[in-house]
């Protein structure tokens, strides 16, 4: 978006691996640069998952407002669109009361769907598809089209009633994205066709970022993740709140299958094996790497801060801009 001056608005990004330490990074930035943070994490959206999801603590919060954290019940799906809408939403409100969006995170797909925008439309689901045209056959092609008016008014209005392509398409859209058809287009515009984007990715060595991993499960067993999951598993969850780092690993030591221990080891292993992919992934995407093993925090801040506010860049050893 353009600002009243006449100049765009910028949109920072602060991204990178597990345990690499963004959220501590982010909220120093923000403080220098007057900005709110918004969440780019698939699980800390969830209620009830402050622990296993490592969702800022209320120091962070009460220093830096927070957006898209602990707000939606577990039992409900999350996804890229679901979470560009939100996102969107929030960075115009920031913005609007002259102050910096930073949205942190390491759920890369999140954040590359957000500055490119998503695919214009999702895959094909042959099953799904299947089990609508069974539906139309039973009871009739209206119907479908009756629930395509209650989810998507607009683009049913542009159909046929009987056009059963097309309503199915549309249904299968929203069933897989989380996305009326309608929406598609506006979804597909990233945010960099209207706004600067300024991107950081926070690095570390790989041998401090598994250590920092270790040491991160050992707090989430002390500050009471086994209680958390018990008080999840009576819950129905959405499959992606299941898929949250810790839900698996300690319900097999809830169920008797491992020891805690075993437990706690298996967690972070696995987290390992996360920040691996995350790592790989981030390497493919634009940014400037702020490399936290060798740049103290304080310099690394000045660096950013720097470039936010549009004055001259600096460089040194620790920095490298991938474009």
């Amino acid at each position: 978006m353009t600002s009243k001056t006449g100049k765009r608005d910028k949109v920072v990004f602060i991204l990178g691996p597990t345990g690499a330490g963004k959220s501590d990074f982010a909220v120093r930035l923000a403080e220098c640069v007057d900005g709110e943070v918004i969440s780019c994490d698939s699980m800390q959206v969830y209620k009830g998952m402050e622990v296993i999801s490592r969702q800022p603590d209320d120091s962070l919060s009460a220093r830096v407002p927070h957006h898209l954290v602990g707000f939606l019940n577990p039992g409900r799906e999350w996804n890229a669109a679901l979470f560009v809408r939100r996102a969107g939403r929030k960075i115009r409100d920031i913005i609007k009361k002259r102050r910096v969006p930073l949205v942190v995170g390491g759920t890369g797909m999140y954040a590359r769907s957000f500055i490119k925008g998503l695919s214009p439309s999702p895959p094909r689901d042959e099953r799904y598809r299947g089990y609508l045209r069974a539906s139309a056959r039973r009871r009739g092609t209206s119907r479908l089209y009756e629930r395509l008016e209650r989810i998507d008014p607009s683009y049913a209005a542009k159909i046929h009633p009987n056009d059963l392509k097309r309503i199915i398409r549309a249904l299968e859209v929203y069933k897989i994205s989380g996305s009326t058809l309608s929406s598609q287009h506006a979804l597909t515009k990233g945010l960099e066709s209207g706004y600067i984007i300024e991107s950081f990715i926070i690095i570390r060595s790989r041998e401090e970022l598994y250590e920092r991993i270790n040491r991160r499960v050992e707090d989430i067993f002390s500050e009471g993740a086994i209680e958390e999951v018990k008080r999840l598993r009576k819950r129905l969850l959405s499959s992606t709140a299941r898929s949250v780092l810790g839900y698996k690993e300690i319900g097999s030591y809830l169920d008797g299958e491992i020891s805690a221990k075993e437990a706690m080891e298996l967690l972070a292993r696995n987290t390992r094996r996360y920040a691996k992919r995350q790592m790989t992934w981030f390497r493919k995407e634009e940014g400037e790497r702020i490399d936290l093993s060798s740049l103290s925090a304080r310099k690394a801040i000045s660096i950013c801060k720097k470039k936010i506010l549009g004055r001259q860049e600096h460089r040194s050893a620790g920095t490298q801009v991938i474009r």
